[in-house]
């Protein structure tokens, strides 16, 4: 589903997730392209390029992925490229990711090989 923010400078926020919803899964394929903001109450994953906001349960960006702009979600996994705003409960880097970003998470994984820049903060509990 597609959606406006009435403030363009706020960060996305995590959909709440539902037992069903959480099931629905969408796939935004290489050859995709999309400029706007993505909400989702269940899982994404990005083998394209967005520019924008996503709001998601679960975002993965491919290999060949590329997100630019904010991301919420409560497990990010990055295979791909990702610039921006992050905030996760759960924020995973594969070996081939490449990251420019703020994150802010509560779990942080990060495997060997991966480029990273940027600041990383975990909130207090």
């Amino acid at each position: 589903m597609f959606s406006k923010t009435a403030d363009p400078t706020a960060a996305p926020q995590r959909p709440a997730s539902g037992s069903a919803a959480s099931n629905n899964r969408s796939v935004f394929s290489p050859d995709l392209k999309i400029v706007g903001d993505v909400t989702c109450l269940g899982s994404i994953e990005v083998q394209g390029e967005v520019e924008g906001t996503i709001a998601a349960h679960t975002l993965t960006i491919g290999t060949e992925g590329r997100v630019q702009g904010q991301v919420a979600a409560d497990s990010i996994e990055v295979k791909g490229k990702l610039d921006g705003r992050v905030d996760a409960n759960s924020f995973t880097l594969r070996a081939s990711a490449q990251v420019a970003a703020d994150v802010s998470y509560s779990t942080l994984v990060i495997e060997s090989g991966a480029h990273i820049e940027g600041r990383f903060s975990k909130p207090n509990a």
